[in-house]
């Protein structure tokens, strides 16, 4: 038997469910493609008809087609040899296809679909993701990238294409299509048997006509009998969460939400406290809020305790909590940013509050709780940028601390050039600190200075000992007050 994903592919875009927006989105790039020339990512949860889209959209165009996917191993040769010859404008036979990439004949292109662009590692992969990169950027071709999840791709890919996001598939939209191939099959259906199988799919559309294949093997009719109640082993994809905890199900729901998806619920909590204000109204947010901070203080104590079971408290209050501060359910599409201040890892956290903490004066949880979100509201993205290196300096961060608080990538040129003019601060500060401590023994040691004579065991008049000179003294004190190693606390920074 065939297999029914393959056989009822979509052949053109309008034929594409579920996502209209999407579809019509993606239209629009390779229509416009001539003006802009730049690469797209489809990107969204596995089922949803992001690779359909792609070749329905070639056919659509009268584009050949030239794909590198998973099973590919795609080193920076392969990539160069296959995609990229096709993205320079060369057919895989040789011959110049030059009317698209001179803006000619539209139905002489090719349109390169490059599968897992989220998925680039390992030993096959050696320079993939610099050749794609590279690739997107030189293209004399459109071409489109294929993902799951748009953040696990490279920053600088992401950064050279343009992105388009395909949700789950509805149930309401699963159906029909369902409805569809059982009429072309000549197979009879119950309704509820097939609403069912689109429920139990969790917004997966290939799965679903998978289910509905095995289901009706050998038969001619489905009942809701035939159809397995067992739930697919799907993770539920983080847009679609927000979705359920932000606009659509009731809190018992989102809990079960929270429970398919698979992040922590650290990780959770931060996704839907960066997106909460895009989506409630004020007084919704107030509500939302109180069961964040809550779910925050059960993280803390996970935290302090590495006692793990406290984290169904924090998602009884990230998910169901904000849920329930909704007032009814939210339609329209919402663009959810990723969370700002994402955590390079839990070991870069723990030693930037701890050097916070130890140069500001202050407790661990404080600076971890209230010194670092100021740092970070203030540095954003390293600007400024004189006052992020007064940050860098003051806490001597190297590119990891940095790159932490600001959100800038830790490779670039912006968060290295800002760590070498800290540490010129620091140095500078250093002998500033110095001189002032130090003067009198410095000129014993490099010259022979008369009024230094007064001191029977050779130190200066002017050291750090209770010769009865009050103002002396308090010249010292504050030179203590300004720190033995001239690193600045949280008071001198701001």
């Amino acid at each position: 038997m065939a297999d029914w994903t393959e056989k009822y592919r979509p052949s053109t875009l309008s034929e594409v469910r579920g996502n209209d927006k999407a579809r019509d989105a993606f239209a629009d790039w390779a229509r416009s493609w001539d003006d802009h020339r730049e690469a797209v990512v489809l990107h969204g949860s596995p089922g949803v008809g992001k690779t359909s889209a792609a070749h329905a959209l070639a056919n659509d165009m009268g584009w050949e087609t030239v794909e590198l996917n998973a099973s590919d191993q795609r080193t920076a040769d392969v990539i160069e040899r296959f995609a990229g010859r096709a993205a320079r404008n060369a057919t895989l036979g040789g011959s110049a296809a030059g009317g698209g990439a001179a803006g000619g004949d539209t139905a002489s292109r090719q349109l390169v679909i490059l599968d897992e662009a989220d998925n680039i590692h390992g030993n096959y992969d050696r320079g993939g993701a610099s050749a794609i990169t590279k690739l997107v950027k030189e293209s004399g071709q459109p071409i489109v990238l294929i993902a799951n999840d748009y953040y696990d791709m490279a920053r600088g890919l992401r950064d050279a294409t343009q992105e388009i996001e395909f949700r789950d598939v509805s149930a309401r939209s699963i159906v029909p299509v369902l409805r569809d191939v059982c009429r072309k099959e000549g197979i009879e259906f119950e309704s509820d048997a097939l609403e069912r199988i689109a429920e139990r799919n969790r917004g997966d559309l290939r799965g679903a006509i998978n289910d509905l294949q095995a289901a009706t093997e050998g038969r001619d009719s489905i009942a809701v009998e035939d159809v397995v109640t067992g739930d697919r082993d799907k993770a539920l994809g983080l847009f679609p969460f927000l979705d359920a905890v932000l606009k659509e199900e009731s809190a018992e729901e989102a809990l079960q939400s929270a429970y398919a998806v698979d992040e922590t619920p650290d990780d959770l909590t931060k996704w839907i406290e960066n997106n909460v204000l895009d989506v409630y109204d004020p007084m919704e947010s107030v509500r939302a809020y109180d069961f964040l901070a809550n779910a925050d203080v059960w993280l803390g104590r996970v935290r302090a305790t590495q006692n793990y079971t406290y984290w169904r408290y924090a998602t009884d209050n990230a998910a169901a909590g904000v849920a329930a501060a909704r007032d009814g359910e939210k339609g329209g599409w919402t663009r959810y940013g990723r969370p700002q201040f994402w955590s390079s890892s839990d070991a870069t956290a723990d030693e930037l509050v701890g050097k916070i903490a130890a140069e500001s004066g202050c407790s661990v949880a404080t600076a971890r709780r209230e010194v670092l979100p100021f740092l970070q509201a203030v540095t954003h993205h390293c600007k400024p940028r004189e006052l992020t290196v007064a940050m860098a300096a003051a806490y001597d961060l190297d590119e990891a601390g940095v790159a932490f608080v600001t959100g800038s990538g830790e490779s670039t040129n912006k968060v290295a050039s800002v760590v070498e003019d800290a540490q010129a601060l620091r140095d500078e500060r250093m002998e500033d600190h110095a001189e002032g401590a130090f003067a009198g023994g410095r000129r014993a040691a490099d010259e022979t200075d008369p009024s230094d004579a007064g001191a029977p065991d050779g130190t200066t008049a002017g050291a750090d000992e209770n010769d009865g000179n009050g103002e002396d003294d308090e010249g010292d004190e504050d030179d203590d007050a300004g720190g033995d190693d001239g690193q600045a606390g949280l008071s001198d920074f701001v």
